[in-house]
């Protein structure tokens, strides 16, 4: 899901990502886009060594992985299939994948004067992610909270949501950024309209942050901000994180 600036790293570190046989092989056999944002394209360019995969997105999404640098991407291998709102696709893999529109923005680059963040198109996905009688789902970028997304989202036995920043002004307080968690398109986990308190009285079995940036006082395991996410329910995502169900 995603391909992160630092993918190169994580096949490195992750032995089941290793090539298996012959010079060229990788495992890696589909990659699923749920936005265009540069943090979620630019590790593509990390897996154009002549092996062919699947890039998987929305006609928005996939309309920038096909241009710029991005079209070093061998069109002989690597194959762009497009998928639909609410339309379970089949990954091919052992996995159907349903993309459904959340709240958020279009990427940065992509910004005019018109930007309007909180709406639901398809610039921003969550996905269902199912095999066989088992699913879960996984929502790295969401500005807010609806009704629509809680019913989603009612009952699922895993999630993995934007967990960006701990407060909405965490980046502005520290000298960072001039914007907030909101301005960026995502939720804040604390505040009155945060995730912590949107999604507390869900019933969804097992919750984890994803997609943490390292401002975010969660990363610190002794700070009273872990403490607080982990009393909540949560759980905070860290390198080499396996997750069975």
């Amino acid at each position: 899901m995603n391909a992160s600036p630092d993918l190169r790293q994580q096949i490195i570190a992750s032995s089941c990502l290793h090539p298996q046989s012959g010079m060229r092989h990788s495992p890696l056999g589909g990659v699923f886009l749920t936005n265009a944002d540069v943090d979620h394209l630019a590790g593509l360019l990390t897996l154009r060594e002549q092996q062919g995969f699947t890039i998987f997105g929305t006609a928005a999404t996939l309309a920038q992985a096909k241009t710029g640098i991005f079209t070093v991407l061998n069109k002989d291998l690597v194959t762009m299939h497009e998928v639909q709102l609410d339309r379970p696709a089949d990954t091919g893999l052992g996995l159907t994948v349903t993309p459904f529109a959340v709240p958020g923005k279009v990427p940065l680059y992509l910004e005019g004067d018109d930007l309007e963040i909180g709406t639901e198109t398809e610039s921003t996905a969550g996905l269902r992610i199912s095999h066989g009688a088992k699913s879960f789902f996984y929502v790295p970028g969401c500005a807010k909270i609806t009704q629509g997304l809680l019913k989603k989202l009612e009952s699922a036995e895993l999630l993995f949501f934007d967990g960006t920043t701990y407060t909405d002004g965490e980046m502005v307080a520290l000298g960072l950024s001039q914007k907030t968690a909101w301005r960026m398109g995502h939720v804040a986990m604390s505040g009155e309209t945060g995730s912590l308190k949107m999604l507390a009285a869900s019933r969804i079995q097992r919750k984890i942050y994803v997609h943490i940036n390292n401002t975010n006082p969660v990363l610190i395991e002794d700070s009273p901000e872990r403490a607080a996410v982990e009393h909540a329910g949560w759980e905070v995502a860290y390198d080499g994180m396996e997750v069975s169900l």
